[in-house]
């Protein structure tokens, strides 16, 4: 009540109803002449027989409540910076899947667990937030509107968000995804906790779009995010960010997939390790190496042969290179860790990844250009877009445009990591 909604030209007035892929099977079917193999084949409707679809809308419109539940674990040392760990539950007893139940159950244990180390006196450095979502199948409505809310108060506190959406939705493979200053540490995690008899490979780490309620931290607050899933490798291999596009999982799928729990019992350990670490280690453990070496390896290729854009993102690297050598050993030795200095250097850590923000997205990408789409994809997905949208329309405005946003990007963060060791350089300067 009292949000303005916006009239806007390009919405639709029509009703939309939404209908099941059993129905749309009826009404559609493929070409005859069509030969069947494993490519993906547009359906159409038959060209010499028409039909007439009557389809009788009974909806109702109400108002629902979408409710979130957040609790939090207040810090002991930097209380105003939050490291928030986000699942969802079931809003309104109609969706029939249980992807919610798993990260329900894991953030309880995990819940449990931490509180019996408080209970014994102990505290993290950083404010744990506990977030449980609603409406999250319905557009992640919960996180999108509690972020909205807050946005200010988040955009200068918190420090990482670590997801559980639907832990377990397949029993093949273990794959974690984090943003590029968290690959290292969601690696070293994966490889002390994992054990042969789970089914873990080895160290595959990547940045690829990822579902649920993640999508406003990453995407409007640059917050470095990490989260670990088991999956079929099947799955694992196609683009999987439209969390409204999937089918929902039978009810009685999750004990189906993990009857005795140790998969469930492994995404708790793992994300219980990356949390209490970000959370409690005086220095953030961020890589800026990371990122500058996951912009180099995006400019890679042919296509994509700017001179400008990759000397910029030279640049980038060799002042990421002394920011991690110069500043983060002395940072971690508890002989030299002044508080003041700590607290700058993780404020400069914390803020990595914001200069990746690109103002406008092509429909189905992210707005943190160091997320691939996929795990086939090797550029960034603005520039593979404009790319592709160059050879259709023989056009390159998109492609001069696309290069822009990226350049400026690099640019900026090149820009970000010379500021702060400028300002280490002043205060140690002062400081002798």
């Amino acid at each position: 009540d009292g949000s303005y909604r916006q009239n806007r030209l390009n919405l639709t007035t029509l009703l939309v109803q939404p209908i099941s892929a059993v129905l749309a099977k009826k009404l559609i079917s493929l070409p005859e002449d069509t030969v069947q193999t494993d490519r993906c084949i547009p359906l159409q409707m038959p060209a010499t027989e028409k039909k007439i679809i009557s389809l009788n809308i009974q909806s109702v419109t109400t108002y629902k409540t979408v409710s979130n539940v957040i609790g939090y674990l207040k810090g002991s040392v930097f209380p105003d910076r939050y490291v928030i760990i986000g699942s969802h539950h079931n809003s309104w007893n109609t969706y029939g899947g249980q992807d919610w139940a798993s990260s329900t159950a894991i953030i309880t244990a995990f819940i449990q667990a931490v509180m019996l180390k408080v209970k014994r006196g102990w505290r993290p450095d950083r404010t744990i937030v506990f977030c449980s979502w609603g409406g999250t199948s319905f557009g992640n409505i919960g996180s999108y509107e509690w972020a909205e809310d807050l946005k200010r108060v988040l955009q200068r506190n918190v420090v990482a968000y670590v997801s559980l959406h639907n832990p377990v939705r397949g029993n093949s493979t273990l794959h974690p995804v984090a943003s590029p200053s968290l690959q290292q540490l969601a690696a070293e995690s994966q490889s002390s906790s994992c054990v042969e008899k789970i089914k873990c490979p080895g160290s595959n780490v990547s940045s690829v779009q990822i579902q649920g309620d993640s999508d406003y931290f990453i995407n409007h607050l640059g917050v470095p995010a990490t989260q670990f899933s088991y999956e079929d490798i099947r799955t694992s291999e196609n683009s999987s960010f439209l969390s409204e596009a999937l089918f929902p999982v039978h009810t009685t799928k999750t004990e189906e997939l993990d009857p005795s729990f140790s998969l469930h019992e492994t995404i708790a350990k793992l994300t219980g390790q990356v949390t209490l670490q970000i959370a409690s280690e005086p220095v953030l453990p961020f890589n800026a190496l990371d990122i500058a070496l996951e912009v180099q390896n995006s400019l890679k290729g042919d296509e994509v042969d700017v001179p400008q854009l990759l000397a910029v993102a030279s640049r980038l690297r060799d002042t990421a290179e002394l920011f991690q050598s110069d500043e983060m050993r002395p940072a971690n030795d508890p002989m030299e860790r002044a508080p003041v200095r700590v607290r700058m250097l993780n404020d400069v850590l914390q803020s990595l990844e914001k200069s990746f923000l690109v103002h406008r997205a092509p429909p189905g990408l992210y707005r943190n250009i160091l997320y691939r789409l996929d795990e086939r994809t090797s550029q960034f997905s603005v520039l593979q877009e404009a790319l592709e949208h160059c050879k259709l329309h023989q056009a390159n405005e998109t492609i001069q445009a696309a290069l822009s946003e990226v350049l400026n990007s690099i640019n900026s963060a090149q820009v970000y990591f010379k500021a702060g060791l400028d300002l280490f350089e002043t205060t140690l300067a002062g400081k002798k």
